[in-house]
């Protein structure tokens, strides 16, 4: 398949532009925002779209978030740059945006749990999952699967017998906890606050 590299995005021949400008878009906001020098626009918006970093109980809470988020977001997107051409043909998207994606949720992992440039980690990560509620959306899937159990026994079974079909609701659940991590940022509690909270 011949790739056609149009403002930095990769797209193939037979899929319109808006499926892969979703995914760009994040990115080329947060590096544009990053090289201002606007005190409210500057290097804070590496970290956060807030410029505090709150101790005690509500920064443990986003220590929590920031870590789980981060330690998900590793464990999937470790199997995916292992296996990523499998990946790129089961979900029938160029391999190119897969690496992207994948190396994307593995990075951003990592910067998560460190709270280390966090804003810069969770907008590329938001983008790879507005984009796979997209491909749900386009596959026709449904937004919350049939409960396994109520699953007729001839239908779907998961790679490990009977399991849950897939759906968007995943995808959409972790958009609303990156979208909370870019804006209360990564608490004091991390690298961000070391750095940027002076």
């Amino acid at each position: 398949m011949i790739y056609q590299f149009v403002l930095g995005v990769a797209m193939s021949n037979d899929k319109p532009l808006r499926v892969y400008a979703i995914w760009v878009l994040p990115q080329v906001i947060t590096f544009g925002l990053a090289s201002v020098h606007d005190p409210f626009l500057g290097p804070y918006l590496l970290s956060s779209l807030a410029h505090a970093y709150p101790d005690g109980l509500p920064g443990l809470t986003l220590l929590l978030l920031r870590v789980s988020v981060g330690g998900l977001f590793i464990m999937h997107g470790y199997p995916k740059v292992m296996h990523l051409r499998r990946w790129a043909e089961s979900i029938k998207t160029p391999v190119f945006l897969c690496f992207i994606s994948a190396w994307t949720m593995l990075g951003g992992g990592f910067f998560l749990i460190l709270g280390f440039l966090t804003l810069l980690a969770t907008l590329p990560i938001l983008a790879s999952m507005l984009f796979a509620i997209l491909l749900h959306l386009i596959e026709g899937k449904p937004f919350v699967a049939t409960d396994p159990y109520l699953i007729p026994e001839d239908q779907y079974k998961g790679p490990l017998g009977k399991g849950e079909p897939p759906s968007w609701e995943k995808a959409l659940m972790y958009c609303v906890m990156l979208i909370a991590i870019a804006v209360f940022g990564p608490g004091a509690y991390s690298l961000d606050a070391l750095i940027f909270g002076w």
